[in-house]
């Protein structure tokens, strides 16, 4: 018979996959003798199963039941017994940590009769009606998916009424009157009244929590996250323990380590006489553990020990909930915490120094993902500034918007480009798409554990939260603050590494990082002297980058068109040139030379246009290979089709009309019309462009060629040492190249001969046809070198065209699940990917020592810089600045780190 349920003293942290990582985790501290309340896990299979025939599988109940009543006998109570009641938390816990995302039910097991017989026990009447009210409202909320807007206004109705600024404020006769309210709101909403069968309750949570799993929101998170839809949810059945039984008691957040900094020391949240949800829902601003130490001095001595502990058994940083119930502390979770971009780099080199683990771990600890984080610009600290106030830190970055006050404008007005700041009093999980649309966050309440804090450092997005001078008004869609009103649409902008708030627009500069990468280490701590954490952070990518660069295989060039960009390239670490676009270099004035050229009818006429453009293209080689002076720089021939060279057919058209009817039709741009009608294609992607266009307009290839060639023998002759290479594009048959090539080798040996220079310079093609990479092993006879442009490949293995489905479909598409993410963003490895490793395989067939890259968008993907590892390419091309990201990344691939990264 399939086992779906596990106690905890059967788990541990290596069955994540099984348990989930919250179960897994309980199992591990359980295992640790840590004190930790009892209970079970259900198993993902199960939820698997309930997901794929839309009810439990036939053995779960039974299975529940056993476990519930092992329990009972371990605490000699009964799950809602009237005179000493067992009472059970439901919680979700997936394989990878998703805050806020799925739900959790509390205090299951209390009803009418409960109730007494918990008021009794405790002897503290005001906290059984307290835990009453707060499982019918989540229950309400979660299970029965009423409106939690309904349960929240009785609740501040109940407090008006009763004088209370706070619920901790409110009497035990309030809340069995508030408990009643909620019942009325359940029997309104539902038709049904609460349910008094505490096995009912149970049953019906764990179903809620299996179908929190496929919630708007969850399935928005796992997109943005890249989290497979198909992992499903484990549920955690553990015995209450209460922070809510009075001044003796509380519950808390703790982290090893600022996870907005991390810098060592303790940190954390705490809230006396609460339930765990009040702490993460930030609806009440909580106390540091500093406070907690002066409340409950041996129950704060007891968590660092486990902190202490902890840190040292999962060696890295933790994320603790914790529960003291009359002075003894209950562990409730552990995780590995997430933790902002710069964090996660200063505690990797933290635990190297402290020898917890390894420099090749300490790389897989970080990701291209946070490294590019890193290098977004910050606030410039000498700008005049308007300071509306201060709150805490709780996710770095420097972010200005214009203030919203709603998720659905958030994302409507980031949709229409604009830059937001979404404001809220607390976030919560409903509001994860106007998070991600905004540049930042900024709420009123909670700390540095609330909800909005833990979501937003897991997207990286800058957050401050617990700004409590803001009176946010959400009816009015305002905030007022030191007697200034914002409104919605005004500009204001967010710190996230200091918390302060700023009215207006605010300049950046660019980021310690960015100095570091393009001026070098001492230049850069020279600049930040006595800024201790931004040297910290800057020592800490240093010591990873260079690790990476140790013990990576792939090589990492740079797309680049001219001087000024290869030159940045080469400051940020590229080791050559895989992509210079050569039609970039024929724009601006340049134009007036191709028009020549494409309408010239008469062999002189052609030549004289090539002519012209021969040194001009020289120079522009002159200068990009003097920049990459010692390293393979990679010269793509022409590639798109002529006309886009000319002007507008449409625009064109109507010009030479207009001419007409006033009768001063000009010749030129009659001629320029009947080029543009005779080159007009109905699919131009898919015409005469590439090596077609070098085969068919004659001279225009060789002119290239010859200006390559030339540029390499001037500069050898000044005693450089240029290292052109010649890409051919849009090959499809070996024959094109190899007429491409011959003409090539011809020219390259008349150069040589009239500088008297020796010239090598490598002949190649790119392969973004499924032709190319099918044939491959035919074309390697006379290329030298292949370089996949996934780009095109992507489109013409799909059949897209990228320009006009993008915003067509690939919404939908994403959303129906049919891509996980878009395909030009990372590599289609079951199809895009199979063509390349077909291609590589190909090619190496027939020449062993044949050059393999990729120059497509794809080589600064950090998952597809792992699959081209995984394949065998010896290079990838990016813009220069994902060059530091693809650096690192090709370290994590050597090292086998995963693509992706929950932490």
């Amino acid at each position: 018979m399939p086992k779906y349920v596990y106690s905890f003293t059967e788990g541990n942290k290596d069955l994540k996959d099984l348990l989930g990582g919250k179960g897994a985790n309980l199992g591990e501290m359980t295992g640790l003798g840590l004190p930790v309340p009892p209970g079970f896990t259900i198993t993902t299979d199960a939820c698997r199963y309930y997901m794929n025939h839309g009810e439990n599988p036939p053995e779960l109940q039974e299975q529940v039941g056993a476990a519930i009543v092992h329990l009972e006998g371990v605490f000699g109570r009964t799950l809602g017994d009237a005179s000493h009641p067992l009472l059970v938390s439901v919680r979700s816990g997936a394989k990878f940590s998703m805050p806020g995302m799925m739900e959790t039910v509390l205090n299951i097991g209390l009803n009418d009769n409960s109730v007494l017989g918990l008021a009794e026990f405790a002897g503290n009447e005001r906290f059984a009606w307290d835990s009453y009210r707060r499982l019918i409202q989540m229950f309400g909320k979660t299970v029965l998916d009423i409106d939690g807007e309904a349960f929240a206004e009785a609740l501040d109705a109940k407090k008006a009424a009763a004088g209370a600024a706070t619920d901790v404020e409110l009497t035990a006769e309030d809340l069995k009157e508030l408990v009643e309210t909620f019942k009325a709101i359940v029997l309104k909403e539902t038709g049904e009244a609460f349910p008094q069968d505490p096995r009912m309750q149970m049953n019906r949570a764990i179903v809620a929590v299996f179908n929190s799993w496929n919630t708007d929101r969850a399935r928005i998170y796992r997109k943005r996250e890249r989290i497979s839809d198909d992992l499903g949810t484990a549920v955690n059945v553990q015995t209450m323990v209460f922070g809510n039984l009075g001044a003796d008691s509380g519950t808390g957040v703790a982290f090893t380590r600022d996870p907005a900094t991390g810098r060592p020391g303790v940190y954390g949240d705490y809230l006396p006489n609460a339930q765990g949800e009040d702490v993460v829902a930030g609806i009440r601003n909580t106390l540091s553990l500093a406070d907690f130490e002066k409340i409950d001095a041996r129950s704060y001595s007891e968590l660092r020990d486990v902190m202490h502990r902890l840190e040292n058994h999962y060696a890295d940083l933790c994320d603790i909930e914790f529960t003291v119930e009359k002075g003894k502390l209950w562990m409730l979770q552990t995780r590995v915490g997430k933790r902002t971009a710069g964090a996660a780099f200063r505690i990797a080199i933290q635990l190297v120094d402290e020898g917890l683990i390894s420099m090749d771990e300490a790389l897989d600890r970080v990701t291209g993902a946070q490294l590019s984080n890193l290098m977004f610009p910050q606030f410039d600290a000498s700008a005049v500034k308007t300071l509306l106030t201060k709150g805490m830190a709780a996710s770095p970055g420097a972010a200005v918007g214009a203030a919203v006050f709603d998720s659905a404008t958030a994302v409507e007005w980031a949709a229409a480009g604009r830059s937001v700041i979404l404001v809220r009093r607390e976030t919560n999980p409903d509001d994860l798409g106007g998070m991600i649309a905004s540049a930042g966050v900024l709420t009123s309440r909670g700390g540095k554990t609330s909800h909005a804090a833990v979501v937003a450092r897991g997207m990286g997005t800058t957050c401050v939260v617990g700004a409590d001078a803001l009176d946010v008004d959400l009816v009015a869609q305002s905030f007022t603050v030191g007697g200034r009103k914002v409104l919605s649409g005004d500009i204001i902008a967010i710190d996230g590494t200091t918390g302060e708030v700023f009215l207006g627009d605010v300049p950046v500069v660019p980021s310690a990082v960015v100095q570091y990468l393009e001026e070098g280490l001492d230049k850069a701590l020279a600049a930040i002297a006595g800024d201790t954490d931004a040297s910290e952070l800057v020592l800490a990518v240093h010591r990873i980058l260079t690790h990476a660069d140790k013990v990576r295989r792939l090589r990492v060039r740079a797309n680049a068109d001219n001087a000024e960009d290869a030159a940045r390239a080469r400051r940020l670490g590229a080791q050559g040139i895989g992509l210079c676009r050569t039609e970039h270099q024929f724009l601006g004035d340049r134009r007036r030379v191709i028009e020549r050229l494409i309408l010239a009818r008469e062999p002189d006429a052609k030549a004289e246009a090539l002519n012209a453009l021969l040194p001009l293209q020289r120079q522009d080689f002159v200068e990009l290979f003097t920049a990459m002076d010692g390293l393979h720089t990679t010269v793509r021939l022409i590639d798109p089709p002529l006309h886009e060279f000319l002007p507008d057919r449409t625009e064109l058209a109507v010009r030479v009309a207009r001419s007409e009817e006033r009768g001063s039709a000009v010749a030129e741009d009659l001629e320029l019309l009947a080029a543009v009608e005779r080159m007009h294609e109905a699919n131009p992607m898919l015409g005469l462009r590439g090596v077609r266009l070098g085969l068919v307009v004659e001279g225009l290839f060789a002119l290239q060629v010859r200006a390559i060639s030339e540029a390499a023998a001037q500069l050898k002759k000044e005693g450089k040492d240029p290292r052109p290479e010649i890409m051919v594009p849009l090959v499809g048959s070996h024959v094109e190249l190899d007429l491409v090539r011959d003409d090539a080798e011809t020219i390259i040996a008349q150069v040589a001969s009239e500088w008297d220079v020796d010239l090598s310079i490598p002949i190649g093609c790119m392969v973004e046809l499924p032709r190319a990479a099918l044939t491959a092993y035919k074309i390697a006879l006379g290329a030298e070198f292949f370089s996949f442009g996934t780009n095109d490949l992507t489109q013409t293995t799909w059949g897209f065209s990228r320009d006009d489905v993008e915003g067509a479909f690939f919404n939908e598409y994403l959303e129906d699940r049919v891509f996980k993410v878009s395909p030009f963003e990372s590599i289609d490895v079951d199809g895009v990917g199979a063509l390349v490793k077909i291609g590589v395989e190909g090619g190496r067939r027939t020449r062993p020592d044949i050059g393999l890259g990729v120059c497509g968008e794809h080589g600064g993907d950090p998952d597809s810089i792992h699959f081209f590892n995984a394949v065998g390419l010896d290079y990838v091309s990016c813009s220069p600045f994902r060059v530091p990201i693809a650096r690192l990344e090709a370290g994590r691939a050597a090292v086998g780190a995963a693509g992706s990264d929950s932490r």
